[in-house]
């Protein structure tokens, strides 16, 4: 399907991106042959990572894939922009890692969305990175790898998507070895790729030590700037370093985008009509179709 948001007046350009927005995820979506766990990581902040995170599963769960997303960063960010409840003690992320809890007796429905649940993240999570991997402990780095294990041999998921704090500690390499997926995203600014040398390294030594299944498999491009020259430099450059592993589309510095999650939403639901919207839209199909070629990693 191909849009152009070229028409007559900026409200008609809008309100025509909302209908092939609306339309473009209706049963769409090609689901995965088996689960697909992908965590979304760069330990730079800024990037636009809980960002991904949260419109990609919105974005699939809309299209009606059941999607599941684990909030991993005590900021609770992503839980935050679906409008999930993660005051201090709420229990999540938290109680499944140091607690042994299982993850289906914690998920919560995301208010909109039916196919679509998140555990969420609070700052107890800021207790975890001292309590994982006491003296002699072997298992702390397979322990969300379990949970998760347990939780699709029990549920009908389509996507677990796991947004990671920013940084290269514990909680992450947690994340690191539950998957075979990485998707990185990359904004398209002066020093985009500082930081991702050593997420590589982080990458090769989990999959050398902890999960031979670990790939970056997927680069997403995000506040691009049409209008500057830096912005294209910086995309072409990403493109020539990591080839066919980046997706096509890219996600522009869009407004509504910013401010969807002060509402409690993606800006899927906030603003459908958005570039943002459209751009997000085009990034999750692509990742779907991917995941159909490539049968469902």
């Amino acid at each position: 399907m191909s849009f152009s948001l070229d028409d007559d007046t900026p409200l008609a350009a809008a309100a025509k991106a909302a209908v092939y927005v609306r339309t473009g995820l209706m049963g769409t979506f090609p689901a995965p042959a088996r689960t697909r766990v992908m965590t979304i990581v760069n330990q730079k902040g800024g990037v636009g990572k809980t960002t991904t995170a949260v419109n990609i599963a919105a974005t699939m769960a809309l299209s009606g894939l059941n999607v599941l997303l684990i909030d991993l960063d005590m900021q609770g960010n992503a839980s935050t922009a679906l409008g999930i409840e993660h005051e201090e003690g709420t229990p999540g992320t938290y109680d499944v890692l140091i607690e042994g809890a299982d993850i289906a007796d914690l998920v919560v429905s995301a208010e909109g969305f039916e196919t679509l649940k998140c555990l969420p993240a609070t700052i107890d999570l800021a207790g975890a990175e001292r309590e994982l991997g006491g003296e002699n402990d072997s298992e702390w780095p397979y322990l969300l790898k379990n949970a998760i294990e347990s939780y699709v041999a029990g549920n009908d998921v389509d996507y677990i998507f796991i947004d990671c704090p920013p940084s290269l500690g514990r909680l992450t390499v947690n994340a690191l070895v539950a998957v075979s997926e990485v998707l990185v995203p990359i904004q398209c600014e002066f020093y985009a790729l500082e930081g991702v040398q050593q997420l590589m390294q982080t990458v090769d030594l989990v999959r050398t030590n902890l999960n031979p299944h670990l790939e970056i498999s997927t680069i997403l491009l995000t506040m691009f700037q049409g209008s500057t020259n830096l912005s294209a430099q910086v995309a072409q450059e990403v493109r020539a370093f990591f080839g066919e592993k980046v997706l096509e589309a890219v996600i522009p510095r869009n407004i509504y985008v910013a401010e969807a999650p002060s509402h409690g939403q993606s800006v899927m639901t906030y603003d459908p009509g958005s570039t943002g919207a459209v751009a997000y839209l085009a990034a999750a199909r692509e990742i779907a179709e991917r995941g159909k070629n490539n049968g469902g990693k």
